[in-house]
């Protein structure tokens, strides 16, 4: 028996891997196929910040470089940069765009500067082998590319947010970037909406809870994963679904990570 019990519904053919876990004891909160591989949407996107920081690390590149804008990068829906006029920015500020809010325009104009094939690479040599960023944002996506932006499963994504949490793989400063980064992200209305926090503002402690996440979103997909801290416990999640196309499962979807959430919430009173 798991510490949290959540039903997860599998109506619209809902298929879930999930995974919640103390980060310093290892305990195991919440299990549903972790293993199981799933389309993440945006939650890639990760790989490509760590990427960048590994890079700034080995003093091949710093963020204060600066890349401009192809006009063929400015893709629109989620993000920013595309309703601003600079068409120029740090390498900082364009991944803090991804961070906070998952800019598609600011994610192709790093994966081009950076490469995807690189950061594909890197993410296999962390050992990361059922998880990948694919491709860089298109829309429509045309005949040959890959049909998904990222893929992975709850087990590697809850690994990589602990591994984040005791700052493996990066220099301190580069991990407190990363978690800064993502600590800023704007999405709360998954697992993360059960605390209740400012989605504008919620750096640092807030009623009690520090989180950090980043999530992923299309029509058929809900995903969230991140790190939930109190000033005594500190948890990794990755709670993803899909659905079948066409279907509308977003509401049943969103209600059980809501609940998932809560658990966490309860967990980190314990």
């Amino acid at each position: 028996m798991s510490a949290i019990d959540v039903e997860l519904p599998d109506e619209n053919g809902t298929v879930w891997s999930v995974l919640v876990q103390d980060i310093d004891s290892g305990e195991v909160l919440l299990r549903h196929d972790p293993e199981t591989v799933q389309d993440t949407a945006s939650v890639g996107k990760i790989f490509l910040l760590h990427r960048l920081l590994v890079e700034v690390d080995a003093g091949t590149r710093t963020l204060e470089e600066r890349v401009t804008r192809r006009p063929v990068e400015a893709i629109e829906d989620s993000g920013l940069w595309y309703l601003l006029q600079a068409s120029e920015l740090s390498l900082y500020d364009v991944a803090a765009l991804i961070g906070a809010v998952s800019d598609n325009a600011a994610t192709n104009t790093l994966g081009r500067v950076i490469g995807i094939p690189t950061v594909q690479e890197h993410t296999r040599a962390l050992g990361y082998t059922a998880s990948a960023l694919d491709d860089i944002v298109r829309w429509p996506i045309p005949p040959g590319a890959p049909k998904t932006l990222s893929h992975a499963n709850a087990a590697e994504l809850v690994l990589f947010m602990s591994r984040l949490a005791d700052g493996t793989d990066l220099s301190p400063a580069s991990a407190d970037t990363l978690r800064r980064w993502l600590g800023a992200g704007m999405d709360l209305s998954m697992v993360a909406s059960a605390f209740d926090l400012d989605p504008l503002a919620h750096w640092g402690f807030d009623r009690g809870v520090w989180l950090l996440n980043k999530t992923g979103t299309i029509s058929r997909v809900r995903a969230d994963t991140g790190i939930v801290m109190s000033s005594t416990r500190r948890i990794a999640y990755a709670v993803l679904a899909n659905w079948d196309r066409g279907a509308d499962g977003r509401g049943p979807v969103l209600a059980a990570m809501r609940r998932i959430g809560e658990g966490i919430h309860a967990a980190l009173a314990d």
